[in-house]
C-alpha cells in the first residue's frame, strides 16, 4: 500500500512539473484563501491579547469614578430672565467622603483607591523634566497590578503622617538614578522635596492602548500619599488666598473667555472600586451612582464606568469583524476548491489514453484515483505551504503598517494546513472517480 501511495505522488508530481504554469494558478485560490485565514486569526488572535492587556491595566473587576468638571443643570428656561435667575446647584464635588461612603455602605467592595494627579517639574543633580505626581494611597497599586521592583510602597504610618515620600516609575528611576541606587535618595517635585522609598517595574503599553484608554505613560508617574499631595500641594475642594485673587481679576476683567472657563471643584480625580463579585457590578454601579447623586445635591457631576463591558463589546465587535473575514477567506478556499476540480477535470480528459495504457498495464482503479487525487492534493498542498507564508508576512505587514496586534500561532498554521489538505481530497475526489470509472478499452481507442 505504501509502495502503491509513493508511486502515485511520483507521479502527480511529474504531472505538476509538465504543467507547472497551470499548476499554479489553479492553487492561487488555495493560496490566497490560505493566506486571508492565517492573517485573519492572527489578528484575531493579537485583539483577544491586546483586550486582555486592557482588561490587565483597568482592572476586571473594576468600577473606575471620574469627575465631571463642566456640568449643566436644571430644565431649559423659557426666556433670558429666567435662565438668569435660576441658581446652579452646589456640589461639594468627588472626595475622599465620598470614597469613605463607599467603602462603609456599598457591599462586595474590596478596596477604594482614590487618585489625585498634578503636573509638576522632577528636578535633580541639574536634570529636570515635566511629570505628574500622583496622589494615592496602598491599595492603588493593587488596584491597577503594579509590580514592585525594589524598595516598598506606602505604609499607613506615611498616609496618616503625610509623609514627603515617593514610590517612582521606571522611566523617572533610569533618568534621575542612573548610576546609583533610587531607594533613600531625594527628588525634588515642584517646590519640595520627596524620599524615594520604591521602583516600579517597567510597565510597555502601546500608543495605540494609551490613546484609546485615555492612559499616561505610568513610567514617567511619581506616586505620592494621597494625604501628603493635598496637604502640601493642592487641595481643590479648599479657597487659598490665591483662588480668591483669580476670582476677582477674571470677574474684573470683562474677559469672557476666562470668565466662562470651567473650574475643577474635584478633590479626586479618580475613584477605583474594586469588588469581590464580577456578576454583580452592574447592579452595584447603579448603587454607586444613585448613593453619589445624593451625596451631591442631585448633581451629577461624575460618571460610573465598568471597563470589562466596555472592553466586552470592543472584543464583540472584533469578533464580528472577525467572523466577517473568516467568511471571505472561506469564499476563496472554496472557489480555490472548484478551480482545482475544474482543472482535474480537464486533466482526466486530457490523459484519457494514459489512463487506457495504465489500465492495460495491469494499473487497478484503485490505482488511478489514487493518482488523480494525490495530483489534486499536491496542488493544493503546494497552494496551502505558499498561502502559510503569504499569511505570515501578511501579519507581519498589518503589524508594522497599521499599527495592530498581530499574533501568528502554531494552531492557526497546521489548522491551514489541514485545511489546504481537506480542500484537496474534497475537491479531488470527484475527478479521481471519474478518471477510475473510465472503460479501459474506449480509452486506448480514443484519439
Amino acid at each position: 500500500m505504501i509502495d502503491h501511495i509513493t508511486q502515485s505522488l511520483w507521479i502527480a508530481v511529474e504531472a505538476i512539473s509538465h504543467n507547472k504554469l497551470r499548476a499554479m494558478l489553479t492553487s492561487l485560490g488555495i493560496v490566497f484563501g490560505v493566506g486571508s485565514v492565517i492573517s485573519m486569526l492572527a489578528v484575531g488572535t493579537g485583539a483577544k491579547q491586546e483586550i486582555l492587556e486592557q482588561m490587565k491595566l483597568l482592572g476586571a473587576t473594576n468600577i473606575i469614578i471620574t469627575p465631571i468638571v463642566e456640568q449643566e443643570e436644571g430644565k431649559v428656561a423659557e426666556d433670558e430672565l429666567q435662565k438668569k435667575t435660576e441658581k446652579k446647584r452646589f456640589s461639594p464635588g468627588l472626595t475622599l467622603l465620598d470614597a469613605e461612603s463607599i467603602r462603609r455602605t456599598v457591599p462586595y467592595v474590596e478596596f477604594i483607591s482614590p487618585e489625585v494627579v498634578v503636573e509638576t517639574m522632577v528636578l535633580r543633580e541639574g536634570l529636570k523634566r515635566t511629570s505628574k505626581l500622583v496622589g494615592v494611597d496602598s491599595t492603588y497599586f493593587a488596584a491597577t497590578d503594579f509590580a514592585l521592583e525594589r524598595g516598598r510602597i506606602f505604609s499607613k504610618k506615611n498616609m496618616e503622617l503625610a509623609s514627603p515620600v515617593a514610590v517612582i516609575g521606571h522611566a523617572i528611576k533610569t533618568k534621575f538614578f542612573a548610576k546609583e541606587d533610587p531607594i533613600g535618595g531625594r527628588i525634588k517635585c515642584g517646590n519640595l522635596w520627596l524620599t524615594v522609598i520604591g521602583v516600579l517595574q517597567e510597565r510597555t503599553i502601546s500608543k495605540q492602548t494609551i490613546q484609546h484608554l485615555g492612559l499616561r505613560d505610568y513610567n514617567y508617574d511619581i506616586y505620592t500619599p494621597v494625604s501628603a499631595l493635598l496637604l502640601r500641594y493642592k487641595n481643590r475642594t479648599l479657597v487659598t488666598r490665591l483662588d480668591v485673587q483669580k476670582a476677582s481679576r477674571s470677574t474684573g476683567s470683562g474677559d469672557d473667555s476666562e470668565q466662562k472657563k470651567p473650574v475643577n471643584y474635584h478633590q479626586l480625580d479618580r475613584l477605583v472600586v474594586r469588588v469581590s463579585n464580577s456578576e454583580r457590578m452592574a447592579s452595584l454601579a447603579e448603587v454607586i451612582s444613585r448613593m453619589l447623586e445624593r451625596r451631591h445635591n442631585n448633581v451629577v457631576d461624575f460618571q460610573v464606568t465598568i471597563p470589562e463591558q466596555l472592553l466586552r463589546q470592543e472584543q464583540r465587535t472584533k469578533e464580528i469583524f472577525n467572523i466577517v473575514l473568516g467568511a471571505i477567506a472561506s469564499i476563496s478556499l472554496i472557489v480555490g476548491g472548484i478551480g482545482i476540480m475544474n482543472i482535474m477535470l480537464a486533466s482526466v480528459m486530457e490523459r484519457t489514453k494514459e489512463i487506457g495504457i495504465r489500465r492495460a498495464a495491469g494499473a487497478t482503479r484503485r490505482d488511478i484515483a489514487l493518482q488523480f487525487l494525490s495530483e489534486a492534493m499536491m496542488i493544493s498542498v503546494t497552494g496551502g505551504i505558499i498561502g502559510i507564508l503569504l499569511g505570515v508576512g501578511l501579519s507581519f505587514a498589518i503589524q508594522k503598517l497599521a499599527g495592530i496586534m498581530t499574533i501568528v500561532s502554531a494552531i492557526s498554521v497546521f489548522l491551514s494546513f489541514i485545511i489546504s489538505i481537506s480542500i484537496g481530497i474534497a475537491f479531488g475526489f470527484f475527478p479521481a472517480r471519474r478518471a477510475a470509472e473510465q472503460d479501459p478499452v474506449i480509452c486506448l481507442r480514443y484519439e
